[in-house]
């Protein structure tokens, strides 16, 4: 736009500020005499709002009881330690039903580290890739925002700002532009708590 912001995208910090924030997403109208209109008339325009979680970095947690532990001898080349000792290491994820074999050392100590190094990478992809999904259903929301769907109304002629939801209203339209918008989150969160996430 001209002169001003096509997209804001910044990070809001502090405890539980997604369970609070997450509400404001949609669309915001806001109607205003802009200073560069010569003739007083108001100009109408939106502001699309998505609020989305910030992808936590997470570790894979393996619990000796969901996993088990086969051992058996390794084939081929290594001279005759191979055909005697059980080195290769076999473990399977019950939950997941993912099977890692390992026969990389000669040490079923250093193979039974191998494969579950190899098992975390598989659960972490999997892990991941739900991650990934739940972002994506996120972002699909932030697309569904439309015109129409405004959640809450800025008039500044007449001083007013409006949550359609909550029918919620003040007529402090500077203090709201400044960021004070418990009012409409308290009330939002009142009226619709049960049905809230």
């Amino acid at each position: 736009t001209s002169g001003g912001y096509k997209e804001i995208i910044c990070t809001v910090t502090g405890e539980k500020v997604y369970g609070t924030l997450k509400y404001e997403s949609g669309v915001h109208r806001v109607q205003r005499v802009p200073a560069t209109e010569t003739q007083g008339r108001v100009h109408t325009s939106a502001a699309s709002v998505a609020v989305l979680p910030e992808a936590e970095a997470f570790d894979v947690e393996i619990t000796e009881s969901a996993i088990k532990w086969d051992t058996f001898r390794s084939s081929g080349a290594g001279g005759q330690n191979v055909n005697k000792v059980e080195t290769g290491v076999r473990v399977r994820h019950i939950p997941s039903g993912i099977v890692v074999e390992n026969t990389e050392t000669r040490s079923q100590l250093d193979n039974r580290q191998n494969a579950l190094r190899i098992l975390k990478s598989h659960l972490y992809e999997i892990e991941l890739a739900k991650k990934r999904a739940k972002q994506a259903e996120l972002e699909g929301q932030k697309k569904r925002i439309e015109w129409g769907s405004q959640i809450r109304s800025y008039v500044f002629d007449d001083r007013r700002v409006k949550d359609h939801r909550t029918n919620y209203q003040t007529s402090d339209v500077g203090g709201v532009m400044d960021g004070k918008i418990d009012g409409f989150i308290k009330a939002y969160l009142m009226e619709f708590a049960d049905k809230a996430e």
